[in-house]
């Protein structure tokens, strides 16, 4: 479908006074607003509303991963300025030590009378915390008391004491229960009798995470239901062995991300946790394998550790790992922005397109039934892609961010809709003119798309953004196949998180609105007049009609309606939006929203017209006989 095609008729007058809205023309305008339900576009894919999770900042680690502790497997040596651990007790009783490491390089030796402590851990009254303790007698015996403390004093704390022997590290469990709310919570791990200790690793969560994950974001996602998450990058990928984040979780060596330096990955969330994760939400997996610093071979033994029987030697492997069901991931990315020279392994396109054929030739013989994503950037490099790669991709991916603040707010909300449609551009004219693309049907992964500015919350000005956004995929349905919003955690994410509460930003209410009640058959809208910004579908039954209205304007508008090419019922209907007098409002963890998706119900009539807040994304819901 062309970007011009829509649903019903619909005829809508807007009266825009003079200076009601940035950016608007002097006096009043008149805009009709035509949908014609009978004339409809290629179904609008549900991949669209896709999501994208990588290891930066506290996406994952801090936002999705319940772990409480940082560094906790030793990679700096305790007591140095990147440790977040510190030494207590006398000196020289602390000392890291090399030989047989638990993990990693180094393992901590504690004498009697010493111990570790890592401060700042946020805890909650009556919540319950639990973890363990990794620990192995130097000499044949040893006592440890391991406790959370809430303050400086002796009844400010609980501790569990345990007692060891033998020659071989043994897991202990650790229950604590909060009876104070801090956000300067200290584990300390002391030995206090019998002979010194090693501390191989220590873990601490709270109780109710969901097989590692934070219940109160896991919550929050599933209410968001997105289809499906792409993982684990993003510039990450580039520089990640996946072999690292598999087997025991606590055997797996911690590594410097090399995509960002100065960050520690703990390697705790890996294929596995991935795949766990996406059965908890009831969401496909979508996994882009390392072609930066990677190999054809590595990412072609990725896919068998994924999607290969029991009885192959990577199947093997995987069901030694508790996994003995192959996950039959279809969708596979071959690398992250190869065409940047920020890209760990970052080549000329001409190399680059062999490289990519190798990678995808590999692939698709460990796995025929594999959907691979190539990696596009409108111009030169995406069309050199097509021009080479064509039989060995499904798809195409394009990235952007818009990154630059403007006055001038409809200039603002209308970047990502702008940015769309320039990539959606290109690749209609890749499809006119290049024979590499005669009888395929390579469509677009906007794999990573939003506003970035530095991690900071989401306005409502950022909402109405990603609606318009969405707008232009739906109105552009015959090339956008997938979209993946980034992040979905913290970072630039549509949720953010504090260390013990999470909350929905603007940009995520509106994914979550547009997912649960936008239809799947877009339909034709002409007559559209700027600053307002809209889209229309019906159900895929044919009995709704949805309307997405973006109003960028500090006035409340009034929409006569008139349906053609079918009829509202006189059942009424109901619109759902986010909105407010203020575009810089957002909302804060642990604080009360500003801003909601409130619903409203219409009467028994059909409905004739739409009131449309200021400042607002709205979505109406209408019966069709």
């Amino acid at each position: 479908m062309s970007r011009a095609s829509s649903v019903c008729i619909v005829v809508l007058t807007v009266w825009i006074g003079a200076g009601s809205c940035c950016g608007a023309a002097e006096g009043p305008s008149k805009a009709v607003v035509t949908v014609d339900v009978g004339k409809k576009g290629k179904p609008i894919s549900k991949y669209i509303y896709g999501q994208f999770i990588e290891h930066l900042g506290r996406c994952i680690d801090g936002g999705i991963w319940a772990e409480m502790l940082e560094d906790r497997k030793f990679y700096y040596p305790v007591g140095v300025e990147k440790s977040p651990w510190e030494a207590f007790g006398e000196r020289g009783s602390v000392v890291m030590q090399k030989e047989d490491s638990f993990v990693g390089d180094q393992t901590p030796w504690i004498a009697v009378g010493g111990g570790i402590a890592q401060h700042n851990l946020a805890i909650r009254k009556g919540k319950e915390y639990v973890g363990y303790v990794w620990l192995k007698p130097a000499d044949g015996k040893t006592t440890v008391r391991v406790s959370l403390c809430w303050g400086d004093k002796p009844e400010e704390r609980q501790s569990e004491g345990i007692a060891c022997s033998g020659n071989d590290y043994v897991k202990s469990p650790l229950h604590f229960r909060a009876v104070s709310d801090t956000d300067r919570a200290t584990l300390r791990i002391e030995v206090i009798d019998r002979g010194a200790c090693f501390v191989g690793t220590a873990s601490l969560m709270p109780a109710d995470n969901v097989e590692g994950m934070r219940a109160d974001t896991l919550g929050l996602l599933k209410e968001l239901n997105s289809p499906i998450y792409r993982w684990p990058g993003g510039n990450f990928v580039s520089g990640y062995d996946w072999r690292d984040g598999i087997g025991e979780r606590d055997r797996r060596p911690p590594r410097p991300r090399l995509a960002w330096p100065g960050q520690l990955e703990s390697n705790d969330f890996g294929i596995d946790e991935f795949m766990t994760f996406c059965r908890l939400l009831n969401t496909e997996p979508y996994i882009a394998v390392n072609s930066g610093f990677g190999d054809a071979h590595s990412a072609t033994k990725e896919v068998e550790y994924v999607n290969a029987p029991a009885d192959t030697a990577m199947g093997k492997k995987r069901a030694a790992n508790g996994h003995p069901q192959p996950y039959n991931v279809k969708w596979w990315g071959i690398g992250n922005e190869m065409y940047g020279d920020w890209q760990l392994g970052h080549m000329s396109l001409g190399h680059y397109v062999q490289k990519h054929n190798r990678f995808a030739t590999a692939m698709r013989k460990a796995d025929p039934s594999i959907k691979i994503v190539g990696v596009g950037d409108a111009g030169a490099w995406s069309e050199g892609m097509l021009k080479s790669c064509a039989g060995y991709m499904d798809l195409i991916s394009e990235h952007f961010y818009c990154n630059r603040e403007k006055e001038v707010l409809t200039e603002y909300v209308s970047m990502i809709r702008d940015n769309v449609r320039r990539k959606v551009n290109a690749h209609r004219d890749y499809r006119s003119r290049l024979d590499s693309l005669k009888g395929k049907d390579i469509r677009i992964a906007i794999d990573e798309w939003n506003y970035w500015y530095g991690p900071r919350h989401y306005n409502m000005k950022d909402a109405m953004g990603i609606a318009a956004g969405l707008h232009e995929m739906f109105r552009s349905s015959d090339i956008v196949f997938m979209a993946n919003y980034a992040q979905t955690v913290n970072v630039i994410g549509a949720i953010k998180t504090s260390k013990t509460a999470a909350a929905f930003d603007t940009t995520g209410l509106v994914l979550k609105m547009y997912r649960q009640h936008f239809g799947q058959l877009p339909v034709e809208i002409s007559g559209a007049s700027l600053p307002l910004d809209m889209a229309a579908a019906v159900s895929s039954d044919g009995k709704m009609l949805t309307i997405g209205i973006v109003n960028p304007t500090k006035n409340e508008l009034e929409l006569p309606l008139e349906v053609k090419g079918a009829m509202l019922t006189t059942g009424g209907g109901r619109r759902w939006h986010i909105g407010g007098t203020d575009p810089m409002a957002h909302n804060e963890p642990g604080k009360r929203a500003r801003i909601r998706i409130e619903q409203t119900v219409f009467g028994d009539g059909a409905v004739k017209s739409l009131k449309i807040p200021a400042i607002s994304v709205s979505l109406y819901e209408l019966p069709l006989e």
